[in-house]
């Protein structure tokens, strides 16, 4: 673990907080918006996507990101959506269990990444119906713009 990771216990409970009641498309642009609202007031060179499943909803990137972080925010999402845990939390257990990651659970590291800034999109009712990502910064950061975006938009605010 890094001096900055939060615990296996303290991502368990922020994803328990933070299911949804109901998600749609305008749930997930209010997600994306909040989270490129922050990044533009504070010149975040991060490229932002919310999803529906695997399908994107709201696609962004922001100046001074790469077209690479669109491949960070891909892989990370395929691990939030697949685990139904955030991809910090699958990069931490990782670490913690001393895994290969890719080799634990035999996928490929073209399509997945244990790295964080991937959050599932969970509704109480229905279980993981998406992801939203951030990729630019280092990855407590992107997951903590994500964290935030999800907990303004249950909150009913924007940005």
């Amino acid at each position: 673990m890094r001096p900055t990771d939060p615990t296996l216990e303290e991502l368990i409970s922020q994803h328990q907080s933070l299911v949804l009641e109901h998600f749609d498309y305008a749930i997930a642009w209010a997600i994306g918006a909040h989270i490129r609202d922050v990044a533009t007031r504070q010149g975040m060179p991060i490229a932002i996507e919310v999803s529906h499943g695997n399908a994107p909803v709201f696609l962004a990137l922001m100046p001074g990101s790469t077209p690479d972080n669109i491949d960070w925010v891909r892989r990370k999402r395929a691990v939030a959506v697949r685990f139904h845990k955030s991809s910090l939390y699958m990069r931490i257990e990782a670490q913690q269990k001393n895994w290969d990651f890719s080799k634990r659970w035999r996928i490929p590291e073209a399509d997945y990444v244990a790295s964080g800034g991937s959050i599932p999109i969970t509704v109480r009712s229905a279980g993981v119906v998406g992801a939203a990502t951030v990729s630019g910064l280092t990855d407590v950061d992107d997951h903590a713009l994500v964290a935030d975006a999800l907990r303004a938009v249950q909150a009913g605010g924007k940005s």
